[in-house]
Order: C-alpha cells, then structure tokens, then sequence
C-alpha cells in the first residue's frame, strides 16, 4: 500500500500543472480507482485540506496518507507528491533564463493557461455536484447563499479568505 501511495502522488506530482485545486480531480480519479476512501469522504478531506495553511493538494495527499496508512502513509504522500515539483523547480530554475525568452516556451505556457482554468472550474463544479449544491433543495439554495455571498466579499468587498472560512463556518453552525 505504501509503494502504491508513492507511486500514486508521484505521478500527480508531475502532472499538477496549475497549482492544488486544478489537479484535485485527478486525486479524486486515483483516490476513488484505488479504494482508499469513498467520494464523501474525499470531499470531506478536501475541504479540509482547502482551510489547512499549505498546498491544498500536499495536504490532500497527506490526508489520504494517513487514511490510509497512518503517519508513516502520511509522510510518505507528502513526499512523493512534492518530489516532483522540487525536481522540475530545480531544473527549471537552472535553464529557465536561458530559455524563457524562446517563442515556443511563451507559446506553450499560452496554450497551458485555458486548460489550467478548465481543470479548476472542473474541479468547482465537480466539488459542487458531489455536495448537492446543484440539486433543488434547501440546502443547495443556501449553498449557492453562502457561494455568492463568498464570492462577493472575495471579489467586491476584497476580504480576506480566512475571514470568509471563519465566518462561512459559523454560518453553517447557524443554519444547520
């Protein structure tokens, strides 16, 4: 199992273009293939892992580590998951001036920007459809609520997301 676990974040790792929540539906693809944990409790995990200070798919996969396999599945996650980026950082960070001024380099980052946004949209809608916030109900009403009162303080009024938790979460405590 803990082969399996490194093997597993590895591979993520080295595809987790776009920062934690554009891969988070390919965790959710591995974690559910694997059998580590059930779609709720993964969606559980990640809204954990989205409040914890840190990568949100570094403490994803710590999470699911320890699901799994204790601490030392834990440890063993955060290693392989962020192995890969220090391995590309390093190297990049060694060619990259002597590349980035290259058409194809600017070409190619062009055409990663529309995929990035349509794997983290992806993954809001898909985060949003496993919570039954698309559904006709009460709770989904007060989902889309509290989802554009957020988006709102985010974008208009410019609060801090910290703040926005803390008071989402006490909202949840009073409506439910």
């Amino acid at each position: 199992m803990l082969w399996s676990l490194f093997i597993t974040f590895f591979l993520i790792g080295f595809v987790s273009f776009g920062g934690g929540y554009a891969i988070i539906p390919v965790i959710e693809h591995e974690t559910l293939r694997h059998g580590w944990m059930t779609s709720q409790q993964l969606i559980d995990i990640i809204a954990i892992a989205g409040m914890s200070p840190g990568p949100i798919a570094t403490n994803t996969a710590v999470f699911i580590g320890f699901q799994t396999e204790g601490v030392l599945g834990a440890f063993i996650s955060a290693v392989a998951i962020t192995l890969p980026s220090i391995l590309i950082v390093f190297l990049i960070a060694v060619f990259f001036y002597k590349i980035n001024d290259k058409p194809i380099v600017q070409t190619a980052f062009y055409g990663l920007r529309p995929v990035i946004t349509a794997l983290i949209l992806f993954a809001a809608f898909s985060f949003s459809k496993t919570n039954g916030l698309l559904s006709l109900t009460r709770d989904a009403a007060i989902g889309i609520i509290l989802f554009s009162l957020g988006l709102f303080a985010l974008w208009k009024l410019k609060w801090h997301p910290a703040l926005i938790i803390l008071i989402a979460g006490v909202l949840g405590v009073i409506v439910y």
